[in-house]
């Protein structure tokens, strides 16, 4: 059941990050009329209300991390799991397909995730 909420929070994760990019990369402001207007900061007020929880998933997803990190010092386990890290890059892209995201973006998204991860699996371990 907990990875059902897991997965379908991670397709909101990527979503999110999906709307934020495109709303990063707007590059001069958008000359609307007040009705547009009005519906821009709307959609802004839900993507900002996205971002907040984009921001405490990676951190609930973070935490789990150091679970593991514990583990893996306690049992002298290499951070870097080459085939485990395979298997999420392909579920993420898969799970990202159904989003209409593209594999490039998810595989970026999930290296920057994979590379936090990393960061602090060591950090634990340089700490035992």
């Amino acid at each position: 059941m907990k990875v059902k909420l897991y997965s379908r929070a991670f397709g909101l994760l990527l979503v999110s990050l999906f709307s934020y990019s495109l709303v990063s990369a707007q590059t001069a402001p958008m000359k609307t009329s007040k009705g547009n207007d009005q519906t821009l900061q709307v959609s802004r007020k839900k993507i900002d209300s996205l971002d907040k929880a984009l921001i405490a998933l990676l951190g609930e997803r973070e935490r789990v991390v150091k679970e593991i990190g514990v583990y893996k010092a306690k049992n002298n386990i290499p951070a870097l799991q080459a085939d485990r890290f395979k298997q999420v890059i392909e579920k993420s892209i898969e799970a990202g397909k159904k989003e209409s995201l593209s594999e490039t973006f998810v595989t970026e998204l999930m290296n920057a995730i994979h590379k936090e991860s990393l960061r602090i699996e060591e950090e634990i371990k340089a700490q035992k």
